[in-house]
């Protein structure tokens, strides 16, 4: 089966456009128009990768990433004519991996997706056993999943990325830049703090099952690292 991609927008022009271009680059492309119809698509047909609307009818686009992020982990690419600094944050905060402003080109629009299905290991470059075990965390990287105590829990595709590169090389202390340039890989230009605010939320889901025995440490002026304590 091919990549499946779900299209949330309401300007059906905009919605005719990009379903041609996606299906004509090989994904095989759902479409809705409102909130309410994203999570019963989800749920039918599981898309890797939700292009999500900021402002839709009925539930607008950020109320339906939160909903979306407790029903399961796609990729998700939040799609806004909000150019400030702060709502681009807001949609991350609320469980986006990526962001568009429009207007926007289509062949960025693919490239995004690519970028995020990298992230997500969809290009089939998995390793031979790629299990890391730090402390109570049990990180998959085969099947892109982490258990905490035998809890799963249940990361944004960055996120795992991020945990990931983090708790590969324990102590070892990563500038903003580099977990940007690692988490996002393109070129397009994001600022450094929103690295901070994908560290917040795994912070929190990490905390959630117990203690998070400061697994993710902040080296103040300079960036993060995983805790060298918690290396088996």
């Amino acid at each position: 089966m091919g990549i499946k991609v779900l299209i949330v927008e309401d300007e059906t022009k905009i919605v005719s456009l990009m379903e041609s271009y996606l299906q004509a680059e090989g994904y095989d492309v759902l479409t809705a128009m409102d909130g309410n119809t994203v999570l019963q698509l989800y749920r039918q047909h599981k898309p890797d990768i939700v292009i999500l609307d900021w402002m839709l009818p009925q539930m607008n686009g950020l109320d339906t990433c939160r909903l979306l992020r407790q029903s399961g982990s796609p990729g998700i690419i939040m799609v806004t004519a909000k150019s400030e600094e702060a709502d681009k944050i807001v949609g991350l905060e609320m469980g986006a991996d990526d962001y568009l402003t429009k207007p926007f080109s289509l062949r960025e629009l693919s490239a995004r997706i690519r970028s995020l299905l990298r992230r997500m290991n969809h290009n089939g470059d998995s390793g031979a056993n790629s299990v890391l075990r730090r402390g109570d965390l049990t990180i998959d990287e085969d099947s892109l999943q982490v258990f905490k105590e035998g809890q799963e829990l249940h990361l944004t595709p960055t996120e795992f990325k991020l945990l990931h590169l983090l708790a590969s090389k324990p102590g070892r202390v990563y500038s903003r830049m580099q977990l940007l340039q690692h988490a996002f890989e393109e070129e397009f230009i994001i600022d450094e703090r929103t690295i901070d605010s994908h560290i917040s939320k795994l912070r929190k889901k990490l905390e959630k099952s117990g203690r998070s025995y400061e697994y993710i440490q902040t080296v103040y002026g300079f960036g993060y690292r995983f805790g060298a304590d918690h290396e088996n």
